[in-house]
């Protein structure tokens, strides 16, 4: 009776396990940066990388083909950005991303003011089949250049 029992628990311990892991968000810390997976319709795994400040600032000074995409007001963008950022409103990123991101494998850095937008925008780009999406959170976490104006 207590081999069935301990049986029993061990199975439904086991059902939650996997119920957890096939739904919603799932994070794994990989040194600086971790990846969010997010569940696709069709049950597929989509993938973006949260990336700290200093390491996306590391790599837009090494390389040249970073987008890097505020997803706030135009606003918020006049009074303050990333220099050679691209403004694109998470409101419209569904919309106008095919015509303004055309390379659904170019690396994109998505910042917003606080982290929430980009969030929210990142996961829209890799559901729309973008596959090197980066989450670089809050302008207010921004610690290097910014500039004012269009």
């Amino acid at each position: 009776m207590k081999n069935k029992i301990m049986l029993i628990i061990l199975m439904l311990i086991a059902l939650g396990a996997i119920a957890c892991g096939t739904t919603g968000i799932s994070q794994t810390q990989e040194d600086s940066k971790n990846t969010t997976a997010i569940q696709s319709d069709s049950g597929d795994a989509l993938n973006y990388t949260n990336i700290r400040p200093e390491d996306a600032k590391k790599r837009l000074d090494g390389e040249d083909v970073i987008t890097l995409l505020d997803v706030r007001t135009q606003e918020e963008y006049i009074e303050k950005h990333i220099p050679n950022s691209v403004l694109l409103p998470v409101e419209v990123i569904e919309k106008e991303a095919p015509s303004k991101l055309t390379d659904k494998d170019a690396t994109i850095f998505v910042y917003c003011k606080t982290g929430r937008r980009s969030v929210v925008a990142s996961e829209t780009l890799v559901k729309m089949g973008y596959t090197k999406v980066y989450n670089l959170g809050g302008i207010n976490d921004w610690t290097y250049e910014t500039e004012s104006g269009k």
